[in-house]
Parts: C-alpha cells; sequence; structure tokens
C-alpha cells in the first residue's frame, strides 16, 4: 500500500456565523486505505465530508490533493478529481431500473443511420458485470431499484462511482438502518472496492462497523479531532469512550 497520501486535511475549520462547526481538523487519506470518521450526531462528521466534496469551503485551513493544495470549488470539481461520494439517501430514483440508475445522464449510446440511440444492451451487460464483481447478483437489469435490499442499493451507489473514476469514496453512513446481513454486504463490498486501490472515507457512530474495516479511526467530538489511532492501537471500548467526548487519544494511551 503506498504510503503518499491521496489527499490532506490540515486545520480545517469552519464557522456559520458566529458557530464554530469544526475547530481545526486534520486527517491523512491514502491509497486503499479505509479511514473511519467517528463521532456522535453534531460531532462535525458531515460538515467535514460537505468540505471534502466541494459543498461547503472551509472558514480556514488546507486540502491537499495528491501532495498539491487545492481549492475544491464545488461538487462537480471534487468529481473530477476523483472524490465521490455516496450519502445516505443515495441519490437513486426508487422506480426507475436499476440500469437507469446506475448510468444516469452517461448512458452509452450507438449510431443507427443518422442518429444516436440509447444503447440498452451494452449499458445493462457492464451493470451486471460490475454488480458481479460487487458480490450481488441482479435478478434482472430493469427491475427497480426499489426492489433491492438497503444494502443492494448501497452496493449500486458504490459500484456506480467505483466505475466512473471515484480515488477517494467518501461513504455517509453506509451501514445505518440496515440489518445484520445488509450490513456484511455492503462492509464485503467495501473491502473489494479497497482491493482496487480506492481510498475509503467512512462515516459513521457505529464501533463495531468501523472496526470491523477500518485501517485508522479518527473521532469527532463537537467540531474537534480527538486524535487519530491504527488498527490495533484502539480497542472498541476506548472508541466508545472517546465518542462520548470524555477523553482524547492522548489521554488514553498516557493511562495506557
Amino acid at each position: 500500500m503506498s504510503t503518499s497520501p491521496m489527499m490532506e486535511l490540515l486545520d480545517i475549520k469552519k464557522n456559520f456565523g458566529s458557530v464554530n462547526a469544526l475547530k481545526g481538523v486534520s486527517m491523512t487519506i491514502n491509497k486503499g486505505e479505509c479511514h473511519c470518521l467517528l463521532g456522535d450526531n453534531g460531532a462535525g462528521k458531515s460538515t467535514l465530508i460537505k468540505i471534502m466534496s466541494g459543498v461547503h469551503q472551509p472558514t480556514d485551513g488546507q486540502i491537499h490533493i495528491d501532495g498539491k493544495s487545492t481549492i475544491v470549488k464545488g461538487p462537480r470539481y471534487a468529481i473530477d478529481a476523483g472524490i465521490a461520494t455516496v450519502y445516505q439517501d443515495l441519490a437513486l430514483i426508487p422506480l426507475m431500473s436499476v440500469s437507469r440508475n446506475f448510468w444516469l445522464g452517461r448512458e452509452l449510446t450507438k449510431k443507427i443511420g443518422p442518429i444516436n440511440v440509447l444503447d440498452f444492451e451494452q449499458c445493462n451487460s457492464i451493470l451486471m458485470s460490475e454488480m458481479k464483481k460487487m458480490g450481488i447478483q441482479l435478478r434482472d437489469p430493469n427491475q427497480s431499484v426499489g426492489t433491492l435490499s438497503g444494502g443492494e442499493r448501497q452496493s449500486v451507489a458504490i459500484a456506480r462511482a467505483v466505475f466512473f473514476g471515484a480515488k477517494i469514496l467518501i461513504l455517509d453512513e453506509p451501514t445505518s438502518a440496515l440489518g445484520v446481513y445488509q450490513t456484511s454486504n455492503v462492509l464485503q463490498t467495501i473491502e473489494k472496492v479497497r482491493a482496487k486501490g480506492v481510498a475509503i472515507v467512512f462515516i459513521s457512530h457505529n464501533v463495531s462497523h468501523a472496526l470491523s474495516v477500518g485501517d485508522k479511526f479518527t473521532v469527532l467530538c463537537r467540531g474537534e479531532t480527538l486524535g487519530t489511532a491504527r488498527r490495533g492501537e484502539i480497542d472498541y471500548d476506548e472508541l466508545q469512550f472517546m465518542m462520548s467526548g470524555n477523553k482524547k487519544l492522548s489521554e488514553l494511551q498516557k493511562d495506557g
């Protein structure tokens, strides 16, 4: 695994009027790594990922992508830079087919005489192949997304992002409201994506799910970073304790 950071957040601050949503957050994201961003509701997780994906601009701090200082000017800029975000609502249209959701504005075309028409056969073939790589066996590419389980819908959204060039994939609470089996499917999908060299930023307040896939763990509390630990350096109870805002990582290490 490369040790050269794909993305660095350096002392990121964000104010909304008099409210300090982020008070100097730093993170390093490496190729093929799953970096878990943990914190309770109101910790600042959503604000941070919106800065990473170009929805918000930081009040202060720097973002480096591939070692270069970068201003992520907007969501389209982020996507062009290889930063894709899968939000909780997935941006999928339930009554539309899986195939149309997967391509959605990027459909392949073919020429018939003087006109271009959608190449449904090619689109469907690629979709089925990509979903199979993720361990999802679709019955029919034309079935509606609404017929899929929550875990399968997450996998469709993840596969779509990776297929269209995501180098850094931000997953916003991908296992929330999922059952045990569906959660397992999503976590397996994450492992498959990492194997392709894609960096994962896994946003969660579920410590168990984070520990099952994470390489590094950064805890946010009230807009501040309480510390970052690597796999094996911290256990479930310590992470849970940090998320409650009781102690920083440095204090836990001192106690140990």
